[in-house]
């Protein structure tokens, strides 16, 4: 379903080659971002369009089902055989979503003929289609054998069932799947980085260039400029993130000593509550205190009698660096505090019995007993903050950037959204996120190799 090569609704080349199924059914736009003069021309009805999509729908829809089977197959008896019913109902749901997309074609084909604009709407009939038919075919022949060679249990008292480590697999099934499909299915995007891609347009041999945007990150005057700067930005505040990385360890300790447990309780929700807020909202609550009406003028001029107290504090890119890492050390030191928390919680408590024993106080306590066993973790955390130190994230940086403060809050990934998103510039956006992905993994497995000659034990 999202595998864009395997897409069988890509009935018309000007629907964007790098739509899949998915994208097929649940996004217009991508059918229609290259067909405005065809649309309003009506060489293709729109209705063909919505039919297109609702094809996809159903299709997925049967694939959904057939996996659903493929998950049941796991059981005992009763179970397999229940869960062959799914893709005996998934693969004719399938064909029908088929015969729907194929329905699309036939219409556009015979109203491209009517008007004589079968060379501009470029109709056809992918590979995919193909490939979805012969598997639905065979998915349906091999469920119908299997369901007619399982007997049915006996037993009314038998229950559908299934061993735990299958279903710990289906547990984690989610996730990998999620995994796979944001983490590792956009690395088929990096192929832009060889052509010269444009939005919309398609990739081949007429627009190959191999190696042509990698020397252009050496060679461009203009862009040597700006990755040198947003790698400064990137860098000094990804280094003071790192500098003040011991906080979460400072609070959690602090935490850890409070002796009501109510209070303690409360400190710590209201504290990891920051973490929950969204940038756009924490933006918000910037413009409210410190825009040019907020609370801080509002105080200075009201309170204070003070005159022209009227200075947008968000604007000014003064301190930009220092005001973000306040930002972001607010929003998120007591969900970095959590893992401390819970290391706290998992030293041997006869430790600290023994130290009171010997007359130590509640600061030797924690600087020879907490302190200690909190620094193996602090080390890991502290060495993947290493490894992704040219990953500290957009959302924070796209939220407080202005035209006033652009050339000191840019960062790498902000940059790639800009080139990207906002000039077009998908072949050299992939570019720079190729090298950051190269960078990232080499820092890590550096960090890994500095943790195993420090520690004498690995991180991943």
């Amino acid at each position: 379903m999202f595998f864009p090569p395997a897409n069988p609704g890509r009935i018309s080349e000007k629907i964007n080659q790098a739509s899949s199924l998915f994208t097929t059914g649940v996004s217009r736009g991508t059918i229609t971002n290259s067909m405005g003069r065809i649309l309003r021309s009506q060489w293709i009805q729109d209705a063909d369009i919505t039919l297109l999509m609702i094809a996809c729908i159903v299709v997925m829809v049967g694939v959904i089902a057939c996996a659903a089977g493929a998950c049941m197959s796991l059981g005992n008896r009763k179970m397999r055989r229940r869960g062959l019913l799914f893709p005996l109902f998934g693969a004719p749901v399938m064909a029908a979503g088929l015969l729907l997309i194929h329905r699309a074609y036939s219409n556009m084909l015979a109203h491209g003929e009517e008007v004589g604009k079968l060379d501009t709407i470029k109709i056809l009939l992918p590979d995919g289609f193909t490939a979805f038919c012969v598997f639905a075919g065979l998915l349906f022949v091999s469920a119908l054998v299997a369901f007619l060679a399982t007997p049915p249990e006996k037993n009314p008292e038998v229950r559908m069932e299934m061993e735990e480590k299958y279903r710990l697999f289906l547990m984690m099934l989610p996730v990998i799947l999620l995994s796979f499909i944001f983490a590792y299915l956009p690395i088929w995007g990096w192929r832009f980085a060889f052509f010269d891609y444009k939005p919309g347009g398609a990739i081949g041999a007429d627009n190959f260039v191999g190696l042509k945007w990698f020397a252009s990150l050496f060679t461009d005057p203009a862009t040597v400029t700006d990755l040198v700067r947003v790698l400064r930005n990137t860098l000094i505040m990804s280094g003071l993130g790192i500098l003040t990385s011991w906080l979460p360890i400072a609070f959690a300790v602090l935490l850890a000593e409070i002796r009501s447990t109510k209070f303690q309780r409360t400190v710590q929700t209201l504290t990891t509550i920051p973490n929950f807020i969204s940038w756009v909202l924490v933006y918000a609550i910037a413009i409210c205190i410190f825009s040019t009406d907020g609370f801080v003028n509002s105080f200075l001029t009201n309170v204070l009698h003070q005159t022209g107290a009227n200075t947008n504090y968000l604007q000014i890119a003064d301190h930009t660096w220092l005001k973000m890492l306040l930002w972001g050390t607010w929003k998120g030191v007591g969900w970095s505090a959590i893992v401390y928390i819970a290391g706290i919680a998992g030293i041997d408590q006869q430790l600290y019995e023994a130290a009171r024993v010997d007359g130590a106080n509640r600061f030797r306590c924690i600087w020879h007993i907490t302190i200690p066993g909190l620094v193996p973790t602090y080390m890991v955390m502290l060495l993947m903050s290493i490894a992704g130190i040219l990953s500290n994230g957009m959302e924070q940086y796209l939220v407080f950037e202005n035209a006033m403060n652009k050339d000191v809050i840019e960062v790498l990934d902000l940059y790639v959204y800009h080139i990207g998103i906002g000039q077009n510039q998908i072949p050299l956006s992939t570019v720079v996120g190729i090298s950051k992905s190269l960078i990232g993994v080499t820092l890590l497995f550096a960090a890994n190799g500095i943790s195993r000659a420090i520690r004498g034990e690995s991180i991943i």
